[in-house]
Order: structure tokens, then sequence, then C-alpha cells
């Protein structure tokens, strides 16, 4: 009895050790650059460009830049966007545009070199080291859009986000991000 009970004891206490959720020890950086993992998705064969009307809208267009292109959010909420030159990428949302690039001249977080940057409706900024995958992005051409609040003008220098209620917003491309 006394080998039955220990034996069970012995198997409680290995079952309870696999439910654990604790993994020891440090996590170690890559010094590899991140890489985007590949996954079948549909891009856009064509950037969006205004259709022309006959009639007036029946709802008054949004405030923001006019005869800006705008770009509808997917399903998720998200307007997702890649410059002409393909050096950069950006998540649109109500709260914040999220971007990208390879940057020449980036801040290191937790000892690498950020490759994003993320700046909110109220004009907070912060840089992280992270992967957007494989989104759906529409590639921009050198104009202006509109999305989900944010005026987005493309040029050949870099893009500029502006959120339309609050003026704040940043200015990305491969040499840095200024924010205002």
């Amino acid at each position: 009895m006394k080998g039955g009970l220990a034996a069970g004891l012995l198997l409680s206490a290995a079952v309870l050790a696999g439910c654990s959720t604790t993994v020891e020890g440090n996590p170690v950086a890559s010094s590899a650059s991140p890489t985007e993992p590949s996954f079948p998705t549909s891009r856009p064969t064509r950037t969006p460009t205004p259709t022309p009307s006959s009639t007036p809208p029946s709802t008054p267009p949004p405030t923001g830049q006019p005869g800006a292109t705008t770009l509808p959010p997917d399903e998720s909420g998200y307007v997702f966007i890649e410059t002409k030159s393909g050096l950069t990428r950006c998540q649109i949302s109500e709260a914040e545009v999220s971007c990208e690039s390879q940057f020449t001249n980036s801040v290191e977080v937790n000892g690498m070199p950020a490759n994003g940057v993320s700046v909110t409706a109220d004009g907070s900024m912060r840089w992280v080291v992270g992967n957007l995958g494989a989104i759906p992005a529409v590639t921009l051409d050198y104009q202006t859009y509109r999305a989900l609040g944010w005026t987005i003008a493309a040029t050949t220098d870099g893009t500029r986000f502006t959120n339309d209620g609050t003026g704040h917003g940043m200015f990305v491309n491969t040499s840095g991000v200024e924010v205002f």
C-alpha cells in the first residue's frame, strides 16, 4: 500500500509540474534582423483612384483634405498601406498609426535597433521592434489619402500622417521620424 501511495503522489507531482506556465531562463535576442513570415495574402493589384460621380453624395464628405482618396478599413477595422518605394509599411487605426521600416538612424529597444514606430492621435510616439507580418497592404502613389480619421500625404521624400481631429501625427521615411 505504501508503494502505491508513493507512486500515486509521484504521478500527481509529475502531472502538476506539466501544468506550469513558467519557463525558466533569459530571452536572447537574435543578431539577425527580423524576417517576415510568409503567408499567402491577397494584395490589391492597383491603387484605388477616386471615382467621379454625377450626383452629389447622400451624406456630407468627412472633414480633411479635399480631393483625397479614401482608403476603407478591412473587416477588423484597420487600413494597411505600403509606400510606393516599398520601404515602409503601416497599419492605421482610429487611435494610432504604426509603421515598420529599416530606419538608417533608429534608437535601440531592448538591445536591438527599432524597426517600427507608432504615433497616437494625441501625438504620443514610441519606437518598437516588431514585424507587421504578411499584411494585405495597399501600395500608395504620391498623392493624398484619408483613412479612419487620418490624412496621409505620400511624397517622394516620405509619408506624413496627420490626425484630422487633433492635428498631431508623424512624418516617416527611412532616415527617421518627425512627430508633431
